[in-house]
């Protein structure tokens, strides 16, 4: 059955992923730097700026936005509205680290197993080329998407316990949901997808890299366009955008098992 091997080929990248301490490394404490980084941020940009903020041009759009989408927010201080714009980029900002986490790992996964001529054995199995090429990129995109999980839950403990748990309930939102259960993990994937592309046609590391670092444009642009208010996602939005990420992760996929050359990769890498 396809899902099993699908699984095996789950089980055989995990164990090289957690056996290696750098990777391990990479993808437990990562994310949590980044969510002290991010709280860093905000809690200097709301006691340094503060009640200021809501004049500052750029962010007027979004606290508008923010307004109507909440009508509760208009009921706060202006640091308490600059807070909550703030806390709730939170789900964006840290679609940077799974991409992060692609561009080390994954991309070298295909890569690596050319070089050493493990790949050859491997496609010698009945394993059909999608299904090798979705349990690759699987493998990284599972334990990024739980980590980040996690890692929510941890960043609203922290901002609960900075005093701030008052907040939540105007940033955890339906998008906030959508945005953590749905969109996240179609981002997750697709990085994770390009990562094994730049992996199975690179001849050097760097060469694998390059693919994956593209999708980071798109992630920043996402938190540029919501903190200025320039595109506000509601529930339905977000919704289609999740929907249409799914859509390119299957064309993507679909791309991926046409570009691998799977007859041709044997002789070329002996």
């Amino acid at each position: 059955m396809g899902y099993r091997r699908i699984v095996n080929i789950l089980l055989k990248e995990w164990q090289f992923l957690f056996t290696d301490f750098g990777n391990t490394l990479l993808v437990t404490l990562l994310p949590v730097l980044v969510i002290g980084q991010l709280i860093l941020y905000i809690w200097l940009a709301v006691n340094f700026a503060g009640e200021s903020a809501i004049n500052i041009s750029i962010f007027q759009n979004a606290l508008a936005n923010l307004q109507r989408a909440t009508p509760e927010v208009a009921l706060l201080s202006g640091t308490e509205q600059f807070q909550v714009l703030l806390l709730s980029q939170y789900n964006f900002f840290m679609l940077v680290v799974p991409v992060m986490i692609s561009v080390s790992v994954v991309t070298f996964s295909i890569l690596d197993e050319k070089l050493s001529g493990s790949l050859e054995a491997l496609l010698a199995t009945p394993v059909k080329t999608w299904e090798l090429l979705l349990g690759k990129a699987l493998a990284g995109a599972i334990p990024a998407l739980i980590v980040t999980w996690i890692c929510s839950g941890i960043f609203l403990g922290i901002v609960a316990a900075m005093g701030w748990g008052y907040l939540l309930d105007m940033v955890m939102t339906p998008v906030w949901f959508i945005s953590l259960f749905l969109f996240s993990p179609a981002v997750i994937i697709l990085s994770f997808l390009l990562g094994v592309i730049g992996s199975s046609r690179a001849k050097d590391a760097k060469g694998a890299q390059n693919l994956v670092v593209v999708i980071i444009l798109p992630v920043l642009a996402l938190i540029v366009i919501q903190i200025t208010g320039i595109i506000w996602f509601t529930a339905v939005s977000a919704l289609i955008l999740a929907f249409v990420i799914v859509l390119v992760d299957y064309f993507v996929l679909r791309i991926a098992v046409r570009l691998f050359q799977r007859e041709s990769i044997v002789v070329r890498w002996r």
